[in-house]
């Protein structure tokens, strides 16, 4: 669990935000949190979205 001084990643919540209905009927709360403050995407999230994720090359 997050800390409480901590806020989640604007980026990350409006990725969420951007997702459709039917997906983010589909994400926890535990998965949605874990993205939002974490580094990482929990993979029970990542084979919801990974659709619609971009990936960069660096």
């Amino acid at each position: 669990m997050p800390e409480p001084t901590t806020h989640p990643d604007p980026a990350k919540v409006a990725l969420l935000r951007s997702l459709p209905a039917e997906i983010k009927a589909s994400i926890t709360g535990e998965e949605a949190e874990q993205f939002m403050y974490g580094t990482e995407i929990p993979e029970s999230l990542y084979d919801k979205i990974k659709d619609f994720l971009v990936e960069i090359n660096d």
